[in-house]
């Protein structure tokens, strides 16, 4: 029997036919990047820096920076294909993809002196804006509940910042970190969205001046932490937008993100079709390849046709994202089901695989492992059918 090989599907059809010098040459930056890699990261909860400092120098973590700045000036889809293309090769996003789209609060909100003072120094790759803190250990996803408190000095000169924040990624490889953190206490605003103000908090300074960080262990290797803030001295021209309004800039925010999210996953979705395809037409069980069996061979072509219907929704959400106009609804949907998709990929493959499929060596445990995570965050299953309920279907709020 011809034994099969990673190129024997072609998945990039009819899906990823749009920017493909981008996908070649993301291609070609992760084939220096294979499984060995990951594999030892995750053994030691190491961060990427290498393979980081690759993406930066090949200008991949700028382009939605406009070139007035240093940067690309391209629109998110550019963004999108380039971490689908990452976790179609195997690779992960995870360490460096908050930079994207983090960078639209300071591109929509932040002042001139603010664009002119931090996006060229990002462009060019000496300043990383991976942080984002907003999630506590008491309120989860309820945001407008957050309990960290920035309150004027005496001089007004500065914001001194106390309070906790937790899941906050890459908070030890980042020299900057967007905080969201209560201005005006809860109790003395009309709305409980107002009164939130985004942050800008040069970490280099703060670490060992108010702020702790703490590692978080995890099931995946995303770099976590947790953040403790003890009389944090933040200048008043680190503030991105009007002061009380930051919830509106990071919502306006979370539908890139919840759009590149899904990027990954439809990438992570090609990855383990194709893993799981390879492997079912090579291994030979009982006289004939598992692949002839409908019980294996269906999951994978399910997962499949889930691939396709999602990659359909997050171009759309992408296309609406772009021309400016709402696409909340189409950017939670995209986020459910390409989450989905790569989540019952990764279940064919992983049995697809049988016993081998939890043998480190083949990388499909580890790849199970990551988009598991996909299901909880950035924002979970739930609160987008929750989202899709009350605004488009109408139906009392749930929460």
């Amino acid at each position: 029997m011809t034994t099969a090989t990673d190129t024997d599907l072609n998945l990039s059809v009819p899906l990823g036919t749009d920017y493909p010098e981008i996908r070649e040459s993301i291609r070609r930056i992760c084939a220096d990047f294979p499984g060995e890699y990951w594999r030892d990261l995750d053994a030691r909860s190491a961060y990427p820096e290498t393979f980081v400092k690759a993406l930066t120098e090949a200008g991949y973590l700028s382009v939605l920076i406009p070139e007035a700045y240093g940067g690309a000036g391209l629109p998110l889809r550019a963004a999108s294909v380039i971490l689908e293309e990452i976790h179609a090769a195997g690779c992960s996003a995870g360490a460096c993809h908050a930079q994207m789209y983090t960078m639209g609060t300071l591109l929509r909100h932040g002042s001139e002196e603010q664009k002119r003072r931090f996006l060229p120094e990002i462009a060019a790759g000496r300043l990383r804006l991976q942080a984002f803190g907003i999630t506590e250990p008491t309120t989860g996803s309820d945001t407008t509940q957050l309990k960290t408190r920035a309150e004027l000095s005496a001089d007004g000169r500065h914001y001194i910042v106390n309070g906790q924040k937790v899941w906050t990624s890459r908070a030890l490889y980042s020299d900057l970190m967007m905080l969201l953190v209560r201005t005006t206490p809860a109790d003395q605003v009309a709305r409980k969205t107002e009164g939130l103000s985004v942050l800008l908090v040069d970490m280099r300074e703060a670490r060992g001046n108010g702020l702790e960080i703490r590692p978080i262990k995890a099931m995946v290797n995303h770099n976590t932490t947790e953040i403790f803030i003890d009389n944090l001295q933040v200048p008043v021209e680190n503030r991105i937008g009007l002061e009380g309004k930051g919830f509106k800039y990071i919502l306006d925010g979370m539908n890139a993100e919840r759009i590149i999210a899904a990027s990954e996953a439809i990438g992570d979705t090609r990855w383990f079709i194709q893993k799981a395809a390879n492997y079912a037409r090579e291994r030979v069980v009982f006289g004939r390849p598992i692949g002839q069996n409908q019980g294996i061979q269906f999951p994978i072509a399910r997962a499949y046709t889930e691939l396709v219907q999602a990659e359909m929704m997050v171009r759309k959400a992408t296309a609406l994202f772009a021309a400016g106009q709402p696409c909340g609804e189409d950017a939670n949907i995209a986020k459910l089901a390409a989450s989905e998709a790569a989540w019952h990929a990764a279940e064919a493959c992983l049995q697809t695989h049988g016993g081998f499929g939890f043998a480190t060596e083949y990388d499909v445990e580890r790849k199970w492992r990551e988009v598991r995570v996909m299901q909880v965050a950035p924002v979970s299953t739930n609160l987008i059918l929750a989202h899709v309920a009350e605004h488009v279907l109408g139906l009392p709020r749930s929460y």
